[in-house]
């Protein structure tokens, strides 16, 4: 839903009601994940996507009649074989669907939600989509305060308890309740939603191929920094707007800066006396990803020289070199395409094989939170 939050905050500044349509569910091979969303304001606009186009003709109409009757829809959507035209995801999959009206009479925190986003403050929003509970009520939580309710202060403590808990991993997906918080009993089903800080990707290096490779990452949604020594190439002129650029001493930057599992570092410096410092301190730290650029014999000697700096083999295992998938790239934008599609493969376990060579289902399940 963070892709689509400028539209949904511009309706709502202005009190336009729209209706707002979440993925709080999914099975099988589905082309969109939990917290997906789609919504349609003001004149019939529509924003975002739950399917890739499978089923939001539907989905329009139901936004349009929550709107309209002021009521919260639970609905589902699978493949009949029965009916191949009926509507449903031709991928063979199936997705649950909460679609809401979102007004400021109905909503009072959505604006302040909204807000923490935009500024990359944590927040979770929990939302009740079945059982004995008002459907639709929602409750927000951040670390320190909270707003809404979702029927009663049991549910709500709870919830809260939870959403906290959630709000530290990032993470979203169902939970289930009794009416009173009860946590022996499923009666009630909230999905919590999280909205965590964008991950970061620290680029080591201001050559031609950190930029491309900042751009990239700043696509994929990432909190770009580029980092290098040398301030004659460490220039925001030659990086895209919304890049930090810093001089620094790569190593000593990174030891000032705090990293988490999310984070990606991209060693492009391509420089001993920069690559060894740097890469014994990143290789000891949390991060989702850590890549060095070089050919196979620059890899060799850095190998050869972290360990005789006292790296382990556990550490360096987690240490991607030469960076990149095999795409036969030669150019810096073909080269960051590499690395990026290195790092999405990493992140959801895939094989970097053409599709067409694998079998099995195209969009695997999330695991639960």
């Amino acid at each position: 839903m963070r892709d689509i939050l400028p539209a949904l905050t511009g309706w709502y500044a202005a009190g336009r009601p729209f209706g707002l349509a979440t993925v709080v569910g999914a099975s099988r091979s589905t082309p969109r994940d939990p917290g997906a969303a789609m919504a349609v304001g003001p004149d019939d606009e529509v924003v975002g996507s739950v399917s890739g186009g499978c089923v939001e003709g539907a989905v329009f109409e139901l936004a349009r009649e929550v709107v309209e009757d002021g009521g919260a829809r639970l609905e589902t959507f699978g493949y009949s074989d029965d009916d191949a035209f009926a509507v449903g995801l031709t991928c063979g999959g199936e997705i649950t669907l909460l679609v809401r009206p979102v007004t400021p009479e109905r909503d009072p925190a959505f604006g302040a939600v909204a807000e923490s986003v935009a500024a990359g403050e944590p927040v979770t929003v929990a939302t009740v989509t079945d059982g004995p509970a008002p459907r639709g009520a929602t409750l927000a939580v951040w670390r320190d305060r909270l707003a809404g309710t979702l029927g009663t202060a049991g549910l709500d403590a709870a919830v809260t308890a939870d959403a906290r808990g959630e709000l530290a991993l990032g993470a979203t997906g169902l939970r289930h309740y009794g009416p009173r918080g009860q946590r022996r009993e499923d009666a009630v089903s909230v999905f919590l939603q999280s909205f965590a800080p964008p991950p970061r990707m620290l680029v080591f290096g201001a050559i031609d191929y950190a930029a491309a490779v900042a751009r990239i990452g700043a696509f994929l949604g990432y909190r770009v920094t580029v980092c290098d020594a040398r301030p004659v190439f460490a220039t925001p002129r030659r990086f895209p707007e919304g890049v930090e650029v810093v001089v620094e001493w790569p190593h000593r930057y990174l030891q000032g800066t705090e990293t988490d599992e999310r984070t990606v570092i991209c060693v492009l410096t391509h420089d001993q006396k920069f690559d060894v410092p740097l890469l014994l301190e990143a290789l000891r730290r949390p991060a989702a990803y850590i890549g060095a650029m070089g050919s196979r014999r620059t890899h060799t000697d850095r190998r050869a020289r972290l360990v005789e700096a006292g790296l382990t083999g556990d550490e360096l295992s987690r240490l991607r070199s030469p960076v990149g998938l095999d795409l036969g790239a030669r150019t810096p934008e073909e080269v960051a395409v590499s690395v990026a599609a290195e790092i999405v493969a990493l992140r959801w376990g895939g094989t970097g094989a053409p599709l067409s060579a694998t079998e099995g289902a195209v969009h695997p399940p999330v695991p639960a939170p």
